[in-house]
């Protein structure tokens, strides 16, 4: 299952401190059609019915069926840079 680092649940809560039910919310990752593709994250207020949900610090993450293959070795790690803005990255688990 994908993990998270301490750095990409402070980024995820930080997103998510915006929105009407925090407590619900989370980041939805959506693995694309072509595995080249990449995956699209968005904000989701809740999980969809067949999601898998990430649980670290506080911090929700949704995955879906192609999303939760795909990175079930993996950890998410993200680095917040002044602006606000965050970025995101994808590593193997040791």
């Amino acid at each position: 299952m994908l993990t998270l680092t301490e750095n990409a649940a402070i980024a995820v809560k930080a997103v998510v401190a915006g929105t009407p039910d925090v407590q619900a919310a989370g980041i939805r990752i959506r693995g694309a059609e072509a595995p080249t593709a990449g995956f699209e994250l968005t904000l989701a207020p809740q999980p969809e019915p067949a999601d898998a949900v990430v649980e670290a610090d506080g911090a929700r993450v949704f995955l879906d069926s192609t999303a939760q293959a795909a990175l079930d070795d993996q950890v998410l790690d993200a680095q917040m840079n002044e602006d606000g803005s965050v970025r995101f990255a994808l590593a193997a688990q040791a």
